[in-house]
């Protein structure tokens, strides 16, 4: 079993700044890519921004120019460095991780973290 603790969430005003860690511990061989999403209250989860294990990274469009996703390989650990932050920023933000558990099997699952709310105030 892996498991996916996020931090660094809170409140904050428009204009300001969140960094966001999430650290997988438990059964991993490896772990390919890594990740952020987000989910409104109301409205269905988002993709913010993922990075493969060779540093390739993806970005939503309203994200491009104010977030930058980062990862600790070593560490698996992967950041979200949230600038410039909107009202419309607000909601849960979850960290996703696609990690190989076995040596005897490529197979990969997908973990999610429990969440950590960012709220932005106007």
């Amino acid at each position: 079993q892996v498991q996916l603790v996020e931090s660094g969430g809170g409140l904050v005003q428009a204009g300001g700044s969140l960094r966001l860690s999430c650290a997988a511990s438990g059964s991993i061989l490896s772990i390919n890519n890594m990740g952020w999403y987000r989910q409104a209250p109301g409205k269905q989860r988002e993709l913010v921004a993922t990075i493969t294990s060779d540093g390739i990274i993806n970005y939503a469009d309203p994200m491009k120019g104010r977030f930058t996703i980062s990862r600790h390989n070593a560490k698996n650990t992967v950041y979200l460095q949230m600038n410039s932050l909107k009202p419309e920023d607000t909601a849960v933000y979850y960290c996703n991780a696609n990690v190989r558990e076995s040596l005897f099997s490529t197979r990969s699952s997908n973990y999610w973290g429990q969440g950590t709310q960012v709220t932005v105030s106007s």
